[in-house]
């Protein structure tokens, strides 16, 4: 066990006390806290998992002034007043620890007592990533623009970094659980094709194509006319660069456009979407499955692969930090509620599987490779869009891991009189 180390300080002493009534339960404590004047308190483990930095007295405050979400604790974190050194997705069970507790009266009452009398102030509010601002209607066409831009403002050497070779910014699927990213993405490309049943000179349409990854498998390895649409300039452009490229021109593009914005009478055989699904908004669900209902031809079917949140857990009613920092607008509905909403639309579903693990995977790769890269990452972004970024990868595998969030692969038809035109098994899928 690690020796105690003496607090210094009626501010530093004052803030152990409050950790202390709110962490008396939090078991196995595994970390340590380093507090702003160098002293610590030793974490209960003799080999601890991460140290909790408190930059300055008025950390603890900031924190807790909202629990209700993670956004708080997470400004706390981006803003540098408080660091984890170590394990940052370990780290994140301590902050979940602080939102789902429902404190005593008494405990809540001394804790806001202390905090009230530390010292307010600390380190001003950085230059960099700002919150998100977004006007007009929500999942307005013009707003979900915004939002996208949003996201993908950052330039596109950022994403090269620590994503894959083909950038795709989406679940991996792997083989073994120690398979490196590239195979893994690669086997995911491939994979949804199979589940599609591409074939050659079939019309294959990609919601939310990213940088062209799978529009450009596709067409490369099985014969299709692909188009990908997308809402961000830098990821259309950087795509149809790819695109050329590869020379197949004639065979896949990527246009800036929103779905709703698609008319295409002539129709698809195939549709797909991966990732884009979490941006529609659940007012607009009905809207989107109708929609691609209306682009597909008889007999065609519709990949929709996206995150969806526990049926049992509420809707957080005050921003978080994914809609401030990272994903304005995005909301994650159960797959249950995804299923009614394909089948109202007409769709019959016929295969639903989850990649739960997958993902747990794959963010952990993003973020190893983003912390690996961390010296160029500074040359294209400032430190608060890193932080930012690092606690996104690293909370969202957290989230994964624990089953707080799953990710689903909907296999949805169109059926053609009745017929489905399907195998009667899968096995083409697993060759």
């Amino acid at each position: 066990m690690t020796k105690h180390v003496p607090i210094a300080g009626d501010e530093a002493t004052e803030t152990l006390v409050i950790l202390r009534l709110l962490l008396q339960d939090c078991h196995p404590r595994d970390f340590t806290v380093r507090l702003w004047d160098g002293s610590q308190w030793p974490a209960e483990a003799d080999s601890p998992r991460f140290k909790l930095v408190f930059n300055h007295p008025d950390v603890l405050r900031w924190m807790l002034r909202n629990t209700k979400t993670d956004l708080a604790i997470s400004e706390a974190y981006i803003r540098g007043k408080l660091d984890v050194e170590g394990d940052l997705e370990a780290a994140m069970r301590v902050a979940y620890h602080l939102m789902s507790r429902h404190w005593p009266l008494s405990t809540r009452f001394r804790a806001a007592w202390k905090l009230f009398r530390a010292p307010a102030g600390g380190r001003p509010w950085p230059n960099g990533r700002q919150p998100a601002k977004l006007r007009g209607e929500l999942h307005s066409i013009e707003r979900d623009r915004q939002a996208v831009t949003y996201h993908y403002n950052v330039p596109n050497d950022f994403y090269a970094l620590w994503l894959d070779q083909r950038m795709v910014y989406s679940c991996a699927y792997f083989e073994t659980a120690d398979e490196e990213l590239d195979a893994a993405q690669e086997r995911k490309l491939d994979y949804l094709c199979r589940k599609l049943r591409l074939r050659p000179g079939e019309r294959l349409l990609d919601i939310g194509c990213g940088w062209g990854g799978l529009v450009i498998h596709a067409a490369q390895h099985y014969g299709v006319e692909a188009l990908g649409i997308t809402l961000s300039q830098n990821q259309a452009m950087l795509a149809n660069e790819r695109i050329a490229k590869a020379g197949l021109q004639n065979r896949c593009r990527v246009e800036v456009r929103d779905y709703r914005e698609l008319n295409d009478t002539n129709g698809f055989d195939k549709l797909v979407s991966v990732g884009m699904f979490e941006h529609v908004g659940e007012s607009r669900l009905p809207l989107y499955f109708r929609h691609a209902w209306q682009l597909l031809r008889p007999g065609g079917v519709f990949l929709n692969h996206g995150i969806a949140q526990r049926a049992t857990d509420p809707r957080p009613q005050d921003p978080t930090f994914l809609d401030r920092y990272v994903f304005p607008d995005s909301e994650l509905v159960p797959v249950s509620a995804t299923l009614r909403f394909a089948e109202e639309a007409a769709f019959e579903v016929r295969d639903v599987e989850s990649l739960r693990e997958h993902y747990i995977f794959t963010l952990r790769h993003w973020a190893r490779r983003l912390e690996l890269h961390r010296d160029q990452a500074f040359q294209v972004v400032d430190e608060t869009t890193y932080r930012v970024w690092q606690l996104y990868l690293h909370g969202s595998a957290y989230a994964f891991a624990v089953g707080l969030l799953n990710i689903y692969q909907v296999l949805l038809l169109k059926p053609d009189s009745g017929r489905s035109g399907l195998p009667l098994t899968r096995k083409d899928w697993y060759r």
